[in-house]
């Protein structure tokens, strides 16, 4: 969420940046309800100071043995207009909360201003496109021919966008999940586990709610959300909590399943795992200081290519433009790896600074040197997603006979098996 003074301040920069994120905002309608607040804010505090200094007068009053009955009897009425005003506050700042969690994040200064991805900017690859000199099988194709995931099972189990992994997928698909855990441990991030079930609070705090809300699973009965990413538990670990400013940056890291309706998705990717209601992925939190955030950035960036270079899988970086940014993201490099049979970059992580948006909803706050309170910066990122990057691999990695040479980094976790057929 954004500061109210910041967008008081900067109202035609805050506009264009939602204009920009494709977001309907009425920044002049913002304004008057926040005119309105802190009219009736303002003449609250001058009753309630009003009715102070008439207490004091009628105590001395009375003291005095004088008659202070028609004083008593115009504070009853300056106390039922304090009261009225108060109900008024409420009413208005629940107005004014509706419609700021609506106001998108604003671009950091150095993302691309753009519309569409071709407008994203290609920071830097990694590795060379692969060139098979034999026909390669998508990987759909492969999975199913090799007994790693059973597409129609799944279907008949649940529904289309669904995947069940079996017999080598099954253990594949967590050797990667072990294989990127151990790996950002020792790169300092804090291991958890948190639950896939959250509540409407959390959701709210790292902005899927309540722009959002059409594109999550909800259990009615309850009012939770399975998660769409392990970001919205682990963000909110920190909820109303403060920190010491000694104690940033901290890092986390999470396995979770994610499960994401994609209301507006159907048509798109329908083959195989590209796009698919639920997928498993390792995640990356921190919180940090707002100064440190562009560099913890490059960083989290760094951490996540490096699983794609070990891997051996060509990737891109992309700097995402302004109007392919997500609500709450300030800045967001798309990382992208090369699935040779699609003939075409897959996105398999986000990696994002939201800096103060996301710690303005969950009350995420540090005390800094100097004794002040400070908003901390959120960023996350992917390390990675699986669904796709196990597609990359399959179609990397394959074989004229048919099988899969195991990544190299893998195979501990696989017991030691170079070729799955």
């Amino acid at each position: 969420m954004l500061d109210l003074k910041f967008i008081r301040e900067n109202s035609q920069a805050v506009e264009k940046a939602a204009k920009a994120k494709g977001a309907a905002v009425d920044i002049a309608a913002i304004l008057s309800l926040d005119e309105g607040r802190r009219a009736i804010l303002s003449e609250a505090e001058h009753l309630r100071h009003q009715r102070n200094e008439a207490s004091e007068h009628i105590s001395r009053l009375k003291k005095e043995d004088k008659d202070a009955t028609k004083l008593i009897i115009e504070m009853r009425s300056v106390a039922d207009r304090i009261k009225e005003l108060e109900e008024g506050l409420r009413t208005k700042e629940a107005e004014l909360e509706q419609v700021l969690s609506f106001v998108p994040n604003v671009p950091a200064p150095d993302v691309p201003e753009g519309k569409t991805a071709n407008e994203n900017v290609e920071v830097r690859s990694w590795g060379e496109k692969p060139v098979p000199d034999f026909p390669i099988l998508p990987h759909n194709e492969l999975a199913e021919k090799l007994g790693l995931i059973n597409f129609k099972a799944a279907s008949r189990m649940t529904g289309s966008f669904f995947i069940l992994y079996t017999g080598w997928g099954a253990r594949l698909e967590r050797a990667l999940i072990n294989f990127m855990l151990d790996r950002h441990r020792k790169e300092g991030y804090l291991e958890v586990s948190p639950p896939f079930l959250v509540n409407r609070r959390s959701m709210y705090n790292t902005g899927q709610l309540p722009k959002l809300e059409k594109d999550m699973y909800r259990v009615e009965s309850e009012d939770l959300f399975l998660i769409p990413t392990a970001e919205v538990p682990v963000t909110s670990i920190h909820q109303d909590e403060l920190f010491v400013e000694a104690d940033l940056p901290v890092y986390y890291t999470a396995y979770t399943p994610c499960f994401r309706l994609e209301a507006g998705a159907y048509g798109k990717d329908t083959k195989g795992l590209l796009r698919v209601h639920q997928f498993d992925k390792v995640e990356l939190v921190k919180f940090c200081r707002a100064d440190d955030s562009p560099l913890e950035l490059e960083k989290l960036v760094a951490d996540a290519e490096g699983i794609l270079q070990a891997l051996g899988l060509h990737y891109r970086v992309m700097l995402l433009c302004t109007g392919e940014l997500s609500f709450s993201g300030a800045k967001c490099y798309d990382i992208e790896a090369w699935a040779p049979a699609q003939n075409r970059y897959l996105e398999v992580s986000s990696c994002s600074n939201f800096e103060d948006f996301q710690a303005r909803r969950g009350n995420i706050r540090y005390r800094n040197k100097k004794g002040e309170v400070r908003f901390v910066h959120t960023l996350n990122g992917s390390g990675v997603a699986l669904a796709r990057t196990v597609a990359c691999i399959l179609e990397t990695c394959q074989q004229k006979d048919g099988t899969i040479v195991v990544p190299e980094v893998l195979r501990p976790y696989l017991d030691n098996t170079a070729v799955i057929s």
